[in-house]
């Protein structure tokens, strides 16, 4: 079985991550609307920008999380394939992580 993670750019120009079993239903699913309590449904028309398989519905829920605590800037890197980007981002972020920690002892 496989499964996907995706994001969507929303119609105010944020980003919904989601994954899903069948993915084209799950995007009619947002643009139609049909929960009216969802992050897109005031949010439409929405754009599918970026998708990727996994074999597991639970390695989907895992990189969907990881994806939703990235900043802007990471998931803008990640929907242009530009995996340099996400390392010097990773960097940076580690960097100001510690400089923290350090300040914090």
């Amino acid at each position: 079985m496989t499964y996907y993670v995706y994001i969507l750019k929303c119609a105010d120009g944020s980003y919904y991550t989601g994954s899903a079993k069948n993915l084209s239903q799950r995007i009619v699913e947002h643009e139609e609307g049909l929960v009216a309590t969802s992050y897109t449904f005031r949010r439409r028309p929405v754009r599918l920008v970026w998708a990727e398989e996994v074999p597991t519905h639970n390695e989907a829920l895992l990189h969907e999380h990881q994806i939703k605590g990235w900043t802007r800037v990471k998931k803008e890197a990640l929907v242009r394939g530009d995996f340099s980007a996400i390392d010097e981002i990773v960097v940076r972020e580690r960097h100001a992580r510690e400089q923290k920690k350090s300040r914090s002892s």
